[in-house]
């Protein structure tokens, strides 16, 4: 099954800059094949059920790897089985919208 997800990933006790952290996360999501959007708070992520959520699973288990004590994550996520739709095909919807 197909999953679009928002995760938020906030490593606590690494000091003021996440970026470090964060970096390491979009390797493995790379990786793992799974196509992403970086934003200013997080990264929407688009792949198998499975395979999402395990690459989620190794962020965590990196950003421990790294030193990092604390690990909280916050994670909104959706399936549809009606249609098939990307994560562009819903920013797509948007902007036509918009007139964009």
């Amino acid at each position: 099954m197909q999953v679009i997800a928002d995760l938020c990933l906030i490593p606590i006790g690494a000091g003021v800059s996440v970026s470090r952290e964060i970096a390491a996360c979009e390797r493995i999501f790379a990786e793992a094949g799974l196509k992403v959007n970086l934003h200013a708070y997080g990264t929407n992520i688009e792949g198998e059920w499975d395979e999402v959520f395990a690459a989620i699973k190794r962020c965590h288990e990196v950003v421990h790897a790294m030193g990092v004590p604390r690990v909280s994550s916050s994670l909104r996520f959706g399936t549809r089985i009606d249609r098939v739709q990307s994560m562009d095909d819903k920013v797509r919807s948007v902007k036509e919208k918009l007139g964009g």
